[in-house]
């Protein structure tokens, strides 16, 4: 659940600034929300959130 809450609010947060700097426009954002919906109700879904959590730990796995 934790990688989940931090990926959402990693994303929500390059939204909002993808939005700011004028590179994204509002309703691309609503058209990327709304399809991330449709792939969380998807056979899709559990896939991608094995590749998400796969993704997670390779990066917490990497020493600076």
């Amino acid at each position: 659940m934790t990688v989940n809450v931090s990926a959402v609010v990693l994303l929500a947060v390059l939204v909002v600034v993808c939005v700011k700097k004028g590179g994204l426009k509002a309703g691309h954002a609503v058209v990327c929300t709304l399809l991330g919906f449709y792939l969380a109700s998807s056979s899709m879904a559990p896939a991608i959130s094995e590749v998400a959590a796969n993704l997670a730990r390779l990066i917490s796995g990497i020493k600076f």
